[in-house]
């Protein structure tokens, strides 16, 4: 019998703030992994993507957004961007269609000077024209000559497996790093709060949704049903009022939505509880920050 070759190495997605990496992770992997929402910093930490078959593993890197940090958790979002980038083996650089820059200088350069595969992605392209994507490969080719550059719709799977084969063939050869059978390096209880917060995003406006960090307290998991209990921390106590509503409606309506995402997302029946606490200024204390992953 012949032997097989197998692949695996780590590629890291990373670009500006709503361009579909979210988006694109999930379509490589066929499942909804990473939260997606139309809001911008809708990702927060590095989530791992494992996408396995016979002769390859691709450990995608899904990072936050490209942005000046303004505060202290912005600050460790960034970090996780440069973390990311020190273990790849692939580089994806991904921008929306009419995109013509990056919003961070020094950043960019690496990418220019990488040593590493760069693939260049041009999203959004379902919302675009022919000429306009023509014109965008054009500006990218000259910016990044040496990455490969393609367009491509992450909403719509438009080129996804293609693109799937063409990281196939750029890893490096050599052993998994995870178990096949394993999809991504965050446990359980960071996927609840993930879907409690895409629900707070959706249905909030304006400072809310950004100033909101979850917790999941309790987690039991039985044959038939998983029982919850997570917390929503918020810096203001006028935060918590808008939060939980008029006679706790729009928190109800953030659990419903969270219970629905999760009964798909794990195949059984949830019960939910969540509760709203006031942790003054949680994003700029770097013990909170800690205790929060970040």
């Amino acid at each position: 019998m012949k032997d097989i070759t197998h692949r695996s190495g780590f590629i890291t997605i990373i670009g500006n703030p709503n361009v579909g990496k979210s988006t694109l992770m999930n379509a490589l992997m066929g499942l909804d992994l990473s939260i997606i929402t139309h809001k911008a910093q809708t990702t927060r930490h590095r989530i791992l993507g494992i996408v396995n078959g016979e002769d390859y593993q691709i450990v995608l890197s899904d990072t936050p957004g490209i942005i000046k940090p303004a505060y202290e958790m912005q600050n460790s979002m960034m970090n996780f961007v440069k973390e990311a980038l020190d273990d790849a083996d692939i580089l994806i650089y991904m921008i929306s269609i009419g995109e013509t820059k990056i919003k961070d200088e020094s950043l960019f350069k690496k990418i220019q000077n990488s040593k590493l595969p760069v693939v260049v992605l041009i999203n959004k392209i379902d919302t675009s024209n022919q000429d306009e994507v023509e014109s965008s490969l054009k500006h990218w080719e000259e910016l990044i000559p040496k990455a490969s550059i393609y367009s491509i719709s992450a909403l719509t799977g438009f080129f996804i497996p293609e693109l799937l084969n063409i990281l196939k063939g750029l890893l490096p050869e050599g052993p998994e790093y995870f178990p096949k059978d394993q999809i991504t390096d965050k446990p359980e209880r960071f996927f609840v709060n993930e879907a409690i917060r895409s629900q707070i995003l959706e249905h909030y406006t304006k400072e809310i949704p950004y100033s909101v960090e979850v917790e999941t307290e309790e987690f039991f998991e039985d044959e038939k049903i998983i029982r919850i209990r997570s917390v929503i921390l918020v810096e203001r106590e006028s935060q918590k009022g808008i939060l939980i509503g008029h006679k706790g409606k729009k928190l109800k309506t953030v659990g419903t939505g969270a219970r629905k995402s999760l009964q798909a997302f794990f195949g059984k029946k949830i019960h939910l509880e969540t509760y709203v606490k006031v942790s003054k200024n949680w994003r700029s204390n770097i013990q909170q920050l800690k205790r929060f992953g970040y």
